[in-house]
């Protein structure tokens, strides 16, 4: 049974750490600041230098315009009750130096990136019960070192953990819905992962290939996004994950017609793209289940080519 976590488990302000204070990162470092946590954000020279001096500033719809005081560092050298991971898998591996897992101590650690194979990585770096694996429905974007723009009427974390105590799950969803964040805790930390993945990975790499907004995509290209679908169904099958084609479709009916993707966006700036955790992991589990996924594999295969994923 899923559970919504109630303030009345996290009284006391906590030390959270952010590492990569991008759109995802600089949104969620916000709204614990305003709670009154004590948050320290890890990034490079340069970002961290920035919000020293100018603090981080959040423009949303949602919860306000503000500017609050962060401290920042370039690498964590105490210990934290949570450290949120805000990176793209494309910078995983050399973001995780900034935190020694010596330096973490007990804290929690909350990625928020897409795919599932991330987990295994954290899990390897750091204790495998301090790790919670979430995802994040929100859509936000750093438009200049320190500033962030959230888009969306609503942002919700979901987070479940086969290995953590149950009680610091909890504690942590709590956290995060006195904050305006959800705090959803789920059973199934797979089905966490997936339940998301079945959506993003087509929306991403269909509206990255065709360069386009879901809407066109949906229309002009219903053919392709209806193969893509039954196979991520099937293979969502292969993890015990139930996964409706017709469903997944209907999300796809109901989304704003102009709607685009982070990786679309991420392709036309030239920036690397997760081709990697939205893309290729999807293979590599068709290849380990037998699963045949051929208009999936098209299509990863075309987005990597044209832009530069060797």
């Amino acid at each position: 049974m899923n559970t919504r976590a109630t303030t009345e488990q996290n009284p006391a302000p906590w030390t959270v750490a952010v590492l990569g204070p991008g759109g995802i990162g600089g949104l969620v470092a916000s709204l614990l600041a305003r709670r009154g946590h004590r948050v320290i954000v890890v990034a490079g020279e340069q970002t961290a230098r920035t919000l020293n001096e100018q603090g981080l500033t959040l423009r949303s719809g949602r919860f306000g315009d503000g500017t609050l005081p962060v401290e920042a560092v370039t690498e964590l050298t105490e210990p934290v009750d949570l450290c949120v991971v805000a990176t793209k898998e494309t910078g995983l591996a050399e973001a995780l130096q900034r935190v020694p897992a010596a330096a973490l101590g007990s804290g929690l650690v909350l990625p928020l990136l897409n795919g599932f194979e991330h987990v295994a990585l954290l899990r390897e770096t750091y204790p495998a019960g301090q790790v919670v694996p979430a995802v994040i429905w929100a859509e936000s974007t750093r438009t200049a070192p320190g500033v962030i723009e959230h888009t969306t009427p609503f942002c919700r974390i979901e987070l479940a953990s086969a290995a953590a105590p149950a009680a610091r799950v909890a504690a942590l969803g709590a956290l995060l819905e006195d904050a305006g964040m959800g705090g959803l805790v789920r059973e199934e930390e797979t089905a966490l992962l997936w339940d998301k993945l079945a959506f993003l990975a087509p929306f991403a790499l269909l509206t990255t290939r065709h360069a386009a907004p879901v809407g066109t995509v949906r229309s002009e290209h219903r053919g392709e996004l209806i193969s893509v679908l039954d196979e991520l169904a099937r293979l969502a099958a292969t993890v015990d994950v139930p996964a409706d084609a017709s469903a997944l479709l209907d999300r796809f009916d109901s989304a704003p017609e102009g709607m685009r993707s982070s990786m679309q966006r991420d392709a036309a700036a030239g920036r690397p793209v997760e081709i990697e955790a939205i893309g290729r992991a999807l293979l590599r589990q068709a290849d380990r289940s037998g699963t045949p996924v051929p208009a999936l594999t098209a299509l990863v295969t075309s987005v990597a080519k044209a832009h530069g994923a060797s």
